[in-house]
């Protein structure tokens, strides 16, 4: 088989995750203090795709390029195609076609998550040659996805996008593997109800046109990090993998379980449960940080409480009598309180926002 290219869709204007995306691209919103796309760039690096293609839009699409580059700190070459509009995963793979070639690719969704990489995929599917692989996992809620079929070679039949009646549990995880001929079977198509060609649409042609597509299911979690709370379950899941680390100035302050504190951070009188992660230059004072939270760079928290959150670069929050908790809190957000009753506050906070709670 050829060799293989990387095509990274990050496009989307973010609604499920307003009002972060307000000023943030969805893709580089962190996950541990890590933007996510950065996970997908990492997962096709390590599985040796070293030529990456990653679909921008015209809103956001500088603003990845900033964040990204050129691939050089991930050992790849990053080029960027601008996408004018979002018209559906089969149109983003006909953009992505001048940069792809000949050559088979992974299409990798910018906002999706995959514990185990995609380096047993890539394996499989140089080894096997299919005309296209899918990887598919296990729901407990497929009316909500895309739902593959399989016949009684474990092939894949029939595809079904969000099915009333799903006559299989089996979603579509954000990635794909194809070769060149998915490009006719794009153009074979057309716009679904809601104007957009469909990738299910153009997987369902090859099918259709007795083409192979093979199935490959997903053992390790996998998560679409679209809306908050999959943002925050993301999260839990990364952090779980955490290995201990501190690098940071510990004063009169106690670190228990699995926690990372990075070069630059000062804690004092301050107590972190981990899974935590707490970034370079924070400054935590009286305070208390649960578990499966991650504080971003130069954050600064006095006399407050936070657990089972993310809060982003450059925020501050004092003085809470409460604890915040299940919250994703953007950069450069002031959090603070006056005296009042304690109580447990949950926030989804934009940049650049400041909140006084009296």
């Amino acid at each position: 088989m050829e060799r293989l290219k990387g095509l990274i869709l990050s496009g989307g204007t973010g609604t499920r995750l307003r009002p972060i995306t307000y000023t943030s691209a969805k893709q580089l919103v962190p996950v541990a203090n890590k933007p996510v796309l950065y996970y997908g760039i990492e997962a096709l690096a390590a599985a040796g795709i070293d030529e990456i293609g990653i679909i921008i839009s015209p809103e956001t699409g500088g603003e990845i390029r900033k964040a990204a580059g050129d691939g050089d700190r991930f050992g790849v070459s990053i080029t960027y195609i601008e996408q004018e509009a979002p018209l559906g995963l089969a149109h983003a793979v006909l953009t992505g076609e001048p940069f792809l070639g000949e050559s088979p690719f992974v299409m990798y969704l910018g906002d999706n998550l995959l514990r185990d990489g995609v380096t047993e995929l890539v394996s499989t599917f140089r080894s096997e040659e299919p005309d296209a692989l899918i990887l598919l996992t296990p729901v407990n809620d497929p009316e909500n996805y895309g739902v593959a079929e399989l016949d009684g070679s474990n092939r894949v039949a029939r595809l079904v996008e969000k099915p009333q009646n799903p006559s299989s549990n089996l979603a579509l995880v954000g990635v794909y593997m194809f070769t060149p001929s998915v490009f006719d079977a794009a153009r074979a198509i057309e716009p679904s109800g809601r104007g957009e060609l469909e990738i299910t649409d153009a997987i369902q042609h090859l099918v259709d046109g007795g083409q192979r597509v093979d199935p490959h299911i997903v053992h390790g979690w996998w998560k679409d990090t679209g809306q908050v709370q999959d943002m925050l379950e993301a999260n839990h899941l990364i952090l779980d993998d955490l290995e201990e680390r501190i690098d940071g100035e510990l004063i009169d302050s106690r670190v228990e379980g699995r926690v990372v504190v990075e070069p630059g951070a000062r804690l004092e009188r301050a107590t972190v449960r981990g899974p935590a992660i707490i970034g370079a230059d924070a400054v935590l004072q009286d305070a208390y940080i649960g578990p499966y939270t991650a504080i971003g760079p130069s954050v600064r928290i006095e006399s407050a409480e936070v657990e089972y959150s993310i809060v982003l670069e450059g925020s501050s929050i004092r003085d809470l009598e409460g604890r915040i908790e299940a919250s994703l809190v953007g950069k450069n957000v002031a959090i603070s309180h006056s005296p009042a009753m304690p109580r447990a506050y949950r926030f989804v906070v934009g940049d650049n926002a400041e909140i006084e709670i009296l």
